[in-house]
């Protein structure tokens, strides 16, 4: 059981967490909160965040990419599992995610069945199928539009029926902290993923840009406070993670590779984390 929880990669789920915590912000703040559409969005932000880390584990293990990893385990890549199982457990929580976003279609609208075969087609395709857009250097503008502005508007629009600007707005650090996690993740991955062929976003444009592209995600995040405080003064809250995210930063600025920086990809999920929980708090209490 501990490898399949490790396999679910608890570090990343602050990705899934933080866009329904202020997609549910701005609802208090525009026009309400519906805690069990809430709920169901929680349910299926985590559900897909697990599926698709299942499923890059089972994509990238038949592939051969983490043969040579310097990150955490992976089940197919490790033998702890088969790629069947691996394959399974990422289409059950695919089809969790999906019977809970069910409930928003019939209470909401179709559309967003749309939303969600789209939000589940990425989470497969990220790593899966025959030309995965991760592969390609795209995976960091998966995660931007989808945990961050899908994930976090949508949140709020489920609960007030209203796509607002304030909505997208505060979507867009949580996009920013969510990619900051897979940068520093591909940074990690660098010589591995050139070796196996995957030309991600940090193997295309190296090292060095990669390091910047983190620390301009970062900053930008926490620097963006300020413009939502346009619309709620109490955004500026989430200033709280600015400590936080001083070492991480420093590490990355200072050139540390490989297995050093595994501590990175946790605290800047702890950045995600606080500042989301602050943000929300925040946009909610004006």
């Amino acid at each position: 059981m501990n490898a399949w929880v490790t396999g679910a990669r608890p570090r990343t789920l602050p990705a899934a967490v933080v866009p329904v915590l202020v997609g549910t912000g701005v609802a208090s703040a525009t026009g309400g909160v519906i805690w069990w559409r809430a709920g169901a969005a929680l349910i299926v932000a985590l559900s897909l965040q697990i599926g698709t880390n299942y499923a890059n584990d089972y994509a990238d293990g038949i592939r051969g990419t983490d043969d040579v990893r310097v990150g955490p385990v992976r089940l197919v890549a490790s033998g702890l599992a088969t790629p069947a199982s691996v394959k399974r457990a990422a289409l059950l929580a695919f089809g969790l995610g999906a019977l809970a976003g069910l409930t928003w279609t019939v209470a909401v609208g179709p559309q967003l069945a749309v939303v969600g075969a789209a939000s589940i087609a990425a989470g497969w395709y990220y790593t899966g199928g025959r030309r995965p857009y991760g592969y390609r250097g795209l995976g960091e503008v998966a995660v931007f539009i989808f945990f961050g502005l899908v994930a976090t508007a949508g949140t709020a629009y489920v609960q007030t029926g209203r796509l607002t600007a304030m909505a997208l707005a505060a979507a867009v650090p949580v996009g920013l902290l969510a990619t900051a996690l897979l940068v520093v993740n591909n940074l990690r991955d660098i010589p591995g993923d050139d070796g196996a062929g995957k030309r991600t976003l940090a193997v295309r444009i190296g090292d060095q840009q990669t390091r910047r592209l983190y620390v301009g995600c970062v900053a930008t995040a926490l620097a963006s406070c300020v413009a939502l405080a346009g619309w709620r003064i109490g955004a500026l809250i989430a200033l709280v993670a600015v400590p936080l995210a001083i070492d991480p930063v420093r590490r990355v600025l200072r050139g540390e590779r490989g297995r050093d920086l595994i501590p990175v990809l946790g605290a800047t999920g702890r950045v995600q984390l606080v500042f989301g929980v602050a943000l929300a708090i925040g946009i909610a209490i004006g």
